[in-house]
C-alpha cells in the first residue's frame, strides 16, 4: 500500500453495524460520524458541535450512547453500533420513536436521532426511570426547541407501558 508523505496507511474495520456485519477502510484518524456520514451513507447521525457536548451525533455502542464525533471510528473495530437507521424494521418505527410522535417529543427533528438512542440505552439501565435518572442521563443531549417536557412524558409513557408503543405486527 503506497503512502505519501501526508496521508496515512490505511486500516479494516469490521463491526455489526444495526445488527450487519460492515467492514470499512478508514485511516486511523477518521471518526466515527465521517465514516457513518460520508462513506456508509448513514445521514441520521447529525453533526453539530464537534466536542461531545450537543449530543447530536449519538449512536450506541454496545449498547451504550457515544459521541460519534469524538469516538474514532478504528475503536469500534469489533464492536456493535447503532444509528437511528437501525431503528424499527422496514416501514414500522421503533416503539421509542413512536412514543416521542404521540407526545410530540421532537420539533426541529435535529437532536431527535441522538435523544432517542440515548433514551433506548436509558430504557434499557433503568427501566422505570425517575425524573432524576431522566435528567442526568439525558444530560449529554440538548435541545433547543422542546424544552424536554414532552420528551420526559414520551419515556415515563415508555416505561409505564411499552407495549402501547409496539407493532400491532411484531
Amino acid at each position: 500500500m503506497s503512502t505519501e508523505a501526508n496521508e496515512f496507511p490505511l486500516m479494516r474495520v469490521e463491526m455489526t453495524l444495526n445488527d450487519e456485519a460492515a467492514s470499512v477502510e478508514i485511516e486511523p484518524r477518521d471518526l466515527l460520524i465521517d465514516v457513518l456520514r460520508d462513506r456508509l451513507r448513514l445521514k441520521g447521525t447529525k453533526r453539530s458541535c464537534d466536542v461531545q457536548v450537543c449530543g447530536a451525533c449519538t449512536v450506541l455502542v454496545d449498547g451504550m450512547p457515544v459521541s460519534s464525533c469524538t469516538t474514532l471510528c478504528a475503536d469500534v473495530h469489533g464492536r456493535s453500533v447503532t444509528t437511528i437507521e437501525g431503528l424499527g424494521t422496514g416501514r414500522e418505527l421503533d416503539p421509542v420513536q413512536r412514543a416521542f410522535i404521540a407526545h410530540g417529543a421532537l420539533q426541529c427533528g435535529f437532536c431527535t436521532p441522538g435523544m432517542i438512542l440515548a433514551v433506548k440505552s436509558l430504557l434499557v439501565q433503568h427501566p422505570q426511570p425517575s425524573d432524576e435518572t431522566i435528567r442526568h442521563y439525558l444530560r449529554g443531549n440538548l435541545c433547543r426547541c422542546t424544552g424536554y417536557v414532552k420528551i420526559i412524558e414520551a419515556i415515563h409513557d415508555l416505561a409505564g407501558d411499552p407495549s402501547r408503543y409496539e407493532s400491532e405486527t411484531k
